[in-house]
């Protein structure tokens, strides 16, 4: 089956319908957001290495997940599943594929309630903006398309009440979305809580003015300025400077880490080269030249302690791999090093993950600890590397004056 052939089929079917299905009210359900979500379902289908059948399944729930929109908004995803059934019965698909296909659009109906992998890359592609940086533009097309079907404006507040809700109501089911997307969705989340809270404040201070007729005492609490300060302080913290610290940091600390291995196994490999030799050659001839046994015993020493520290350098050191719910609860434990989960079921560890994304304080604090750890261990391979250096540095010289003062006395 040459499914690629059929998406290029699909893909121009849908768009041949938007083109000619147009309504001036879907500001949002247009085919712009169709292939937003077809380019989100592609990323995530992507990170998960699906089989050609099951990408197929998914990209095809994307494309006709919204087309229902105009023929029947209140029950488009019914709608939308019945289109995409006729389309893909006259492409000779099997039933079984369009089952799947009709499932994963249906499981897009708020709210979602997805079954299987296939059903949850569609409903997190589909809702991939809320934790995206053009949240706040898709939202602001979202309130005006609903405008334009009550045919009223809405007022902002009572939208930004709604949106809220939304975001608590929801979460991504994918762990790819879960680690991608909750930290920028927590974010949206707290800016619209802030604006919520700001405008609460805002009712409250007008509401003051109109039961006493005079104007209210300015506080440090209720004074405007002090409001917009706080905001401010709110919504400026650097998240994104501070995700980008951590990534750059981290990715310097595994090229140090490289690095540092890379060095080790070069005097693995000289000591080795030289250890051979000693063996196969000097060791034979000693019986010949017993004023070299000294300084072969010295290079033979040196080679052997440099070994013995570069490969220490090397040797990784592993914890027990368990943590406990108080672990989990008192936020000591990181989660992001595998030494620290490795003999724990799936389960806990999800758990315990899923717990530190929803808690910010937990997320970075596992992050400072992941770094500072990764620091630990830089620290103690370079240590090593360094003793290592020295002793082949000054070995070899001590090694090499040794049998040259050997030579010299065996010719006086």
């Amino acid at each position: 089956m040459n499914y690629r052939e059929i998406l290029d089929q699909l893909r121009l079917h849908v768009a041949s319908i938007f083109q000619a299905k147009t309504d001036s009210r879907l500001i949002y359900h247009n085919l712009n957001h169709t292939e937003q979500v077809v380019e989100n379902a592609i990323k995530i289908a992507n990170h998960y290495q699906l089989s050609d059948q099951d990408f197929f399944i998914v990209t095809a729930a994307s494309w006709f997940h919204d087309i229902g929109y105009f023929f029947d908004c209140a029950h488009h995803e019914a709608s939308g599943a019945g289109l995409a059934a006729e389309f893909l019965k006259e492409k000779g698909l099997s039933e079984e594929i369009s089952i799947k296909i009709v499932n994963c659009i249906m499981a897009t109906k708020m709210p979602q309630q997805p079954n299987g992998l296939l059903e949850q890359i569609v409903c997190d592609a589909d809702l991939y903006h809320l934790g995206s940086n053009s949240f706040k533009e898709r939202n602001k097309l979202m309130r005006k398309e609903a405008e334009a079907f009550c045919d009223r404006a809405l007022d902002k507040d009572e939208w930004r009440i709604k949106t809220i809700q939304l975001f608590k109501n929801h979460h991504y089911h994918t762990t790819y979305c879960q680690h991608l997307l909750n930290a920028k969705k927590a974010e949206n989340l707290e800016e619209l809580e802030n604006k919520a809270e700001a405008a609460d404040h805002k009712t409250t201070d007008s509401s003051m003015v109109l039961n006493t007729g005079n104007a209210p005492l300015i506080t440090e609490k209720n004074n405007p300025l002090e409001i917009k300060k706080e905001k401010k302080k709110k919504s400026d913290r650097p998240d994104k400077g501070i995700e980008t610290m951590f990534r750059i940091t981290s990715g310097n600390h595994q090229r140090l880490s490289d690095m540092a291995d890379n060095k080790a196994h070069i005097m693995i490999s000289t000591n080795s080269i030289i250890l051979s030799v000693i063996l196969s050659i000097l060791l034979r001839k000693l019986e010949d030249n017993p004023h070299l046994i000294i300084p072969t015993l010295i290079l033979l020493i040196i080679c052997v302690v440099t070994m013995v520290f570069s490969i220490l350098a090397t040797r990784p050191s592993i914890p027990k791999g368990v943590f406990t719910p108080e672990d989990i609860a008192q936020k000591r434990v990181n989660l992001l090093f595998f030494g620290n989960f490795y003999r724990m079921s799936l389960p806990d560890y999800e758990g315990g993950m899923l717990k530190m994304m929803d808690d910010r304080e937990f997320l970075y604090g596992s992050l400072i600890r992941d770094l500072y750890a990764q620091g630990v261990v830089l620290g103690r391979k370079y240590r090593l590397l360094r003793i290592a250096y020295n002793v082949f540095m000054f070995g070899i010289i001590a090694a090499v004056l040794a049998f040259i003062t050997a030579s010299v006395l065996v010719t006086l």
